[in-house]
C-alpha cells in the first residue's frame, strides 16, 4: 500500500486516503521517535529515526541518501529547526519527490518546470500555505454571463420565462431589456432601466448579479468538494450553533473559502440546521428577555429535548421514533438523504421519521412529475431515519386521523415558507391550522424575509390569538440560506430561504380544582 510522509509541524502520515497525525517533540534529533497506527489490513509501525540522518545542500534540488538500515531519509532546516522524515520501505522514494533520471529523454526546460513545480508544492506543504488558485475556481468574473446568452439551457429558458411572464416595474409592459450590471432581464427598455431610480439607488443589481453568478456556478461542471459532508460527530466534540462559520467548523465540514461554496451548502443545510438549532440543547435561541423563546416555548422544547437526550431521562422506555412533520413540502422534500442525515449526527442514538406533507411533496425524477397516491410513499434511509411522502394536504390527513395520537414529546411540526398571509395560500391554511392547534405540539414557521413572515405572524394572531400560545417571537434565523434566489415572475424580488422564524402551539388549559 503506498504511503507518504508530509512534513508540516507535526508529522502527517497519509496511508491511502486517510491521514494520521504524529505529534513530534521540538527536538527529535537526540534519539528515536516512533508511533504505531492501526489500519484495516493490520498494524503498520511508522518510525522516524534520526541517528542516521544526513543532510547535504545541493543547488537545484534536494539530496537523498540511504543509510545502512535501508531507510531513505530527508531533512529540511527551516527557522533553525530541523524537520526530518524517514521512509521505512526499502528502495522506494516518496511520491512527492519523484525525480526524472538523467538518462530519460526529457527536454531541459520541461524538466526544470517539473522540478520547480514539485519543489514549490513541497515548500507550500511545509509552510502550510494554500495551493495556487485553479483557473476553474469560481469568481464573479468567470461565472458572469447574460442569461439570454448563457451556456446553460436552463438559464436561457428562465430568461425567456421572465420575458414572457414578468412586467417592467416602470412601464408595466413586457420585459425586453437585460440589465448590463446583473445580466438578468429586468425592464422593458433601456430608457425604463435608466428611469428606475429605486433600482439604481438601492443597488439591487448587485444582488441580482449574485443570483446570476451563483446559478452559473451550480451549472459550471466544476468539482464540488464542499458536498463531501462529514458523517458522525465525535462524542468529545461539541457543535457550536452560534453561526454558520462555527457550525461548519465544529462539524468538520470542508473549508468554505469562497462565497460560492458557502451558498450551495447553506441552501441545502438550512433546512436540517434550522430544525436542529431550535431543538438542540445548545440552541442559539434563549429564553426571554435574553432571547425570543417564551415560557410556553421552553415547556414545549423541554418535552422534545427529553426525548432527544435519552441519557437525561428517568425512564429508558422509548415508544417510537420521533416524528417531524414538514407541512406544504416542496423543495425540502427533494433534498437527498445525506443532507437530512445531519439530524442523526447531531442527535446520536435517536431515530427519526420525516413526514413530507403536501401535493408537491413527492417528485418522480424518472417521470419528471409530482405523483399523487392515497397511501404514502416510504423511503428508508437506514435504521435511524425514514421518509414518508403524503401527497394530500394536512387537513385531509388530520381528519382521517392518520397521525393520531399526537405526542408533544415525540412530535413537532415545521412549516417552511407557508405563505399563510398571502392570498393564494390562505384558504389552505384556514383548513389546516385548527388541526395543528388541536395537536398541542410545537409548530415552527420560517419565511423568505421580514415582510413575508410578518404577514404570516399577523394572520395567525388576528385569527387564532385566543387558541394559541406563541413559543418563539419572530427572529432572524441563524441558519438561513446565504444563496440569493430570484422570483421569475418578478425579477425585482430577490430572497433567501429560511431567513426568519417563529413558533406557536395550541393553547393548553390546565386543570383547576374547584370547591364543591
Amino acid at each position: 500500500m503506498p504511503w507518504t510522509f508530509l512534513v508540516a509541524g507535526p508529522v502527517r502520515v497519509r496511508i491511502s486516503d486517510r491521514q494520521y497525525l504524529i505529534s513530534a517533540s521540538n527536538s527529535i534529533s537526540n534519539g528515536d521517535f516512533s508511533k504505531s497506527v492501526e489500519e484495516d489490513i493490520g498494524k503498520i509501525k511508522v518510525s522516524i529515526k534520526t541517528s542516521f540522518c544526513q543532510f547535504k545542500y545541493r543547488v537545484g534540488g534536494f539530496g537523498f541518501w540511504k543509510n545502512k538500515n535501508l531507510h531513505t531519509t530527508f531533512a529540511l532546516n527551516y527557522n533553525k529547526r530541523t524537520l526530518e522524515t524517514s521512509f521505512a520501505r526499502e528502495n522506494q522514494r516518496p511520491a512527492m519527490f519523484v525525480r526524472v533520471p538523467s538518462k530519460t529523454a526529457v527536454p531541459t526546460r520541461l524538466s526544470a518546470a517539473i522540478s520547480s513545480r514539485q519543489i514549490g508544492s513541497f515548500i507550500r506543504s511545509v509552510l502550510c500555505m494554500d495551493p495556487p488558485p485553479s483557473p476553474d475556481d469560481p469568481t464573479p468574473d468567470n461565472r458572469f454571463h447574460y442569461w439570454d446568452q448563457s451556456p446553460s439551457p436552463d438559464l436561457r429558458m428562465r430568461a425567456a420565462s421572465i420575458r414572457a411572464n414578468a412586467k417592467c416595474p416602470v412601464t408595466k409592459k413586457e420585459i425586453n431589456y437585460t440589465c448590463p450590471y446583473s445580466g438578468i432581464p429586468t425592464h422593458h427598455s433601456q430608457e425604463a432601466w435608466e428611469q428606475d431610480k429605486e433600482y439604481h439607488e438601492s443597488k439591487k443589481y448587485e444582488i441580482l448579479k449574485k443570483v446570476n453568478i451563483y446559478e452559473h456556478d451550480l451549472r459550471s461542471g466544476r468539482q464540488f468538494p464542499e458536498f463531501d459532508f462529514p458523517s458522525y460527530q465525535a462524542q468529545d466534540t461539541l457543535v457550536n450553533f452560534a453561526n454558520w462559520d462555527t457550525y461548519l467548523y465544529t462539524r468538520r465540514f470542508y473549508s468554505m473559502d469562497t462565497e460560492f461554496q458557502l451558498a450551495v451548502v447553506t441552501k441545502m443545510l438550512s433546512f436540517p440546521a434550522t430544525i436542529a438549532s431550535i431543538l438542540h440543547q445548545y440552541s442559539p435561541y434563549f429564553l426571554k428577555p435574553k432571547g425570543p423563546v417564551s415560557v410556553e416555548g421552553l415547556k414545549s422544547l423541554a418535552a422534545l429535548r427529553y426525548t432527544l437526550y435519552p441519557e437525561a431521562r428517568i425512564s429508558s422506555l422509548k415508544d417510537r421514533p420521533m416524528r417531524i412533520f414538514l407541512l406544504n413540502s416542496k423543495s425540502e422534500s427533494m433534498l437527498p438523504g445525506f443532507v437530512w442525515k445531519e439530524l442523526t449526527y447531531l442527535f446520536p442514538g435517536i431515530s427519526f421519521e420525516l413526514h413530507f406533507i403536501g401535493p408537491e411533496s413527492y417528485y418522480d425524477r424518472e417521470k419528471k412529475q409530482y405523483l399523487v397516491s392515497e397511501r404514502p410513499f416510504v423511503k428508508r434511509i437506514d435504521d435511524t431515519m425514514c421518509f414518508y411522502y403524503h401527497t394530500h394536504d394536512f387537513n385531509v390527513l388530520h381528519e382521517a386521523q392518520d397521525f393520531f395520537p399526537y405526542d408533544p414529546y415525540l412530535d413537532v411540526f415545521f412549516c417552511f415558507h407557508p405563505r399563510m398571509g398571502s392570498g393564494e395560500s390562505t384558504e389552505l391554511w384556514e383548513k389546516s391550522v385548527p388541526g395543528l392547534l388541536d395537536s398541542k405540539c410545537g409548530i415552527f414557521v420560517t419565511g423568505y424575509h421580514k415582510d413575508d413572515i410578518t404577514k404570516d405572524y399577523n394572520w395567525l394572531v388576528d385569527n387564532y390569538s385566543k387558541d394559541m400560545d406563541i413559543l418563539m417571537d419572530v427572529v432572524p434565523n441563524v441558519f438561513g440560506s446565504t444563496k440569493w434566489e430570484l422570483n421569475d415572475y418578478n425579477p425585482q424580488e430577490v430572497f433567501q430561504y429560511n431567513q426568519q422564524t417563529f413558533g406557536f402551539r395550541g393553547k393548553r388549559y390546565h386543570a383547576i380544582n374547584q370547591d364543591t
